[in-house]
């Protein structure tokens, strides 16, 4: 047996090369502990002096580390040392319909980015209906008709040029809310209890979670965005109706839900590791009080696993009468999301939670308009609270300048 195992070793030096490096902050020259360095099969952590050594026969590898935007670098490149760009997300999102470069929403975002502290933009890459922004290379989803609405009509113009002006990019995939996918599967569609494709309230279709098919299609349009260039892929929808008695291909048990999200990333996880992308997660504002998994599958420790960030929308207006002894709790924007925040830190370190903030009128409560204070209170409780950044959802992508801080020329 310790022949055979001395035999393997030779075997591997023999194929594989070492390739040795020190990841470093770009600013501060500091080293960087507990970076992730990959090829497209394996990752590996630089050590508390930033050190790494990888066992591989690839020429190109990734580096990544939480609050960093990610790298790509070549062992033709002869780097010992790996600079990374620290960053503190800040971002906008941006509607399905809104996300054209020739569009009135991208040009006032853009000048939002050019004067404000903002510096991230999320772009809807596959929709609630399952419909994509681009036409992509995956010629079942054009099939089902995925990229007819596309409102990107040149995924390459639109990179370049938010590349050209810093800009992080994040991708935002729904997962498992797609009516596309679910009514050309009916096989692997969620069913209602009568045996009929079951839709929830806007009339949208889902599939189902414990069945590989439906992770397969939406990974495969995750591969898409990065390929393309996006730095980070976020999931959405990555859960199991809030809804019971529906007709699914397993048991709906705490256990065998979990275990199917976390199959779900895993899957992404390996197959997303060759792009160097950062995944993220969306999940109700209220798993960071749960300790189950709230019925969908979703727990912070469990989702964490596999992905690199969590973020609750944290939207105060989400929250019910009495929650954090508020009659309405839309009325306490901090305390809301600091609160929330804090309660995860021994489950997650903060700097691994980016929340998803409130840009929209209150809708539960008092109907409170969010201006100015709403917004600066969210990111003072998100900045508080040590977090990774912040990003606002807004349905109809209108922000305004005069709520963020000027950027430092």
């Amino acid at each position: 047996m310790k022949k055979l195992l001395f035999l393997t070793t030779i075997l591997n030096t023999l194929l594989f090369a070492s390739f040795d490096g020190t990841i470093i902050d770009k600013d501060t020259l500091k080293p960087i502990s507990k970076a992730i360095i990959s090829d497209s099969k394996k990752s590996i952590y630089s050590d508390e002096n930033g050190f790494f050594s990888i066992l591989s026969d690839e020429k190109k590898y990734h580096a990544k580390a939480y609050g960093y935007r990610p790298l790509s670098f070549s062992q033709e490149q002869n780097q010992s040392i790996i600079e990374l760009e620290s960053i503190k997300i800040k971002a906008l999102y941006l509607t399905f319909w809104g996300a054209n470069i020739h569009s009135k929403t991208v040009a006032r975002a853009l000048k939002i980015i050019d004067k404000t502290e903002v510096n991230t933009l999320v772009v809807d890459v596959k929709n609630e209906y399952g419909s994509t922004s681009f036409r992509t290379t995956f010629a079942k989803a054009n099939d089902y008709g995925a990229s007819k609405d596309r409102t990107i009509g040149n995924i390459e113009d639109f990179i370049k040029l938010m590349k050209s002006r810093n800009i992080y990019l994040i991708a935002r995939v729904v997962v498992f809310k797609d009516e596309l996918q679910a009514s050309n599967n009916e096989e692997y569609a969620i069913k209602d209890e009568d045996g009929s494709i079951w839709r929830n309230h806007d009339k949208m279709a889902w599939v189902d979670p414990f069945d590989k098919r439906s992770h397969d299609y939406t990974i495969s349009i995750a591969e898409e965005a990065a390929k393309v260039g996006f730095d980070e892929i976020n999931f959405d929808y990555i859960r199991f109706p809030a809804k019971a008695n529906l007709k699914l291909k397993k048991e709906s048990t705490e256990e065998n839900r979990l275990k199917a999200i976390e199959t779900f990333l895993s899957s992404a996880q390996d197959r997303l590791r060759k792009y160097g992308v950062f995944i993220s997660v969306d999940t109700y504002g209220n798993i960071c009080w749960e300790s189950g998994d709230n019925g969908i599958g979703q727990s912070v420790a469990s989702l964490a696993k596999h992905s690199d960030y969590i973020s609750p929308m944290l939207y105060p207006s989400g929250f019910a009468s009495g929650s954090f002894y508020f009659e309405h709790p839309s009325e306490h924007p901090y305390e809301v999301i600091r609160r929330s925040i804090i309660n995860i830190h021994d489950t997650i370190d903060p700097n691994r939670i980016r929340p998803w903030l409130q840009y929209f009128k209150d809708y539960a409560h008092k109907k409170r308009s969010y201006n100015k204070f709403e917004v600066t209170e969210q990111i003072r409780a998100s900045d508080d609270t040590n977090t990774s950044g912040w990003m606002f959802w807004s349905p109809s992508s209108r922000y305004h300048k005069c709520y963020f801080k000027a950027s430092i020329e």
